[in-house]
């Protein structure tokens, strides 16, 4: 007979062996049928982060919401760390369920393409430090991953913002490096895909002119263009096919003329002068836009003022700027609330609720 003192004891026992070794079923997430976006206007775009998204189900559900508002185009983040832990050990499984799931809903991908693992980095260095003698190494996964998904993703954007030291591996931003890095990566994807799409840039919109923190993404386009030239670069033989641009609104409206010393939506017609001076008619994809309605932030507008500017914006681009192919929104859900200025770019909450600006978005793009 077992003591009575010993009951209790024996009970948690049991509880905890269950809550160990007994859990519910995994939730089936299955592709769907095949689907289509309908839209008023095929420049929409959300730049989405699936990539930090743990549960399958918000993948699908969520990139479903990107189609019904009518949005065509998504950006997605696929960074190298992820699929290459060690050299040459590649394993994209976790690209494949956000790609197959997007390509089921009839949304275009454009993968942006960064993030140094550990092996290919200095020790102690950040994870956006790639120095010369790991190009091929980075241009060799890049190449993996075209070849892993062709006809499945056919637009690449190559590292995100280097303009800026933080996105520099904390270094003095450097325009010829990042060419350098370019003209490696750039044949090691053509070769693996012959019909992709690269995509240089991806420039921050700033004003600074401190090599320490950050550089003018047009002193830094133009720096792009002196380098190619210096090594004697034809423009027919750029080492990209288009430019990825990022092009806040701030606190104006997305018709206010653009000047060098402003920071608006329509600065992008100052990179595009820049293109066309040095020969280079390629379109440009805007993979990062929008306004913030955290009206305590400095940048800030009002939430009424986010919903009519990005509506306004999305209508100027496709009138005015034939040479644009996507204005990519940022972003479209974060994981797990920033609490704090970050929350108010997104379209939906962290658990796929619909904020008030998805659903006046998609009134304005769904017929």
């Amino acid at each position: 007979m077992i003591p009575r003192r010993l009951i209790p004891l024996l009970a948690f026992v049991a509880l905890a062996w269950l809550l160990l070794h007994v859990r519910p079923p995994q939730l089936l997430v299955t592709l769907g049928p095949q689907q289509s976006v309908v839209t008023r206007n095929v420049l929409a775009g959300m730049h989405t982060r699936f990539v930090e998204e743990a549960e399958a189900w918000k993948i699908k559900r969520g990139l479903e919401m990107v189609r019904e508002m009518g949005a065509p185009w998504i950006v997605e983040f696929f960074p190298w760390a992820y699929y290459e832990k060690a050299k040459g050990q590649r394993d994209f499984s976790g690209a494949d369920r956000i790609v197959d799931h997007a390509n089921r809903q009839g949304l275009t991908v454009i993968a942006r393409l960064g993030f140094v693992p550990e092996w290919a980095r200095p020790p102690d260095s950040t994870f956006t430090h790639l120095d010369p003698p790991h190009y091929d190494d980075f241009a060799n996964f890049a190449a993996a991953f075209a070849s892993h998904f062709k006809g499945r993703v056919s637009h690449f954007i190559i590292w995100n913002e280097p303009n800026l030291q933080n996105e520099w591996g904390m270094r003095r931003v450097d325009p010829a490096a990042y060419v350098e890095m370019l003209r490696a990566v750039y044949p090691a994807i053509k070769q693996a895909n012959p019909d992709a799409i690269v995509l240089a840039g991806a420039l921050a919109p700033t004003t600074e002119r401190n090599r320490d923190v950050a550089l003018s993404d047009l002193a830094y386009l133009e720096e792009m263009y002196a380098t190619l030239a210096d090594l004697q670069t034809p423009t027919s033989n750029l080492p990209w096919d288009a430019l990825a641009v990022h092009s806040y609104g701030t606190t104006m409206p997305p018709e206010e003329p653009p000047a060098p010393e402003k920071i608006n939506f329509r600065r992008v017609e100052l990179l595009r002068a820049t293109m066309l001076v040095h020969g280079d008619d390629a379109p440009i994809y805007i993979t990062e836009a929008g306004w913030n309605d955290d009206v305590n932030w400095v940048n800030g507008v009002t939430p009424a003022q986010r919903i009519d500017y990005t509506i306004r914006a999305l209508d100027y681009a496709r009138v005015h700027w034939p040479w644009v192919r996507c204005v990519a929104f940022w972003v479209f859900k974060l994981p797990a609330p920033a609490r704090g200025y970050r929350d108010h770019f997104t379209f939906v909450t962290p658990s796929l609720e619909p904020l008030p600006i998805y659903e006046e978005v998609q009134r304005a793009l769904v017929p």
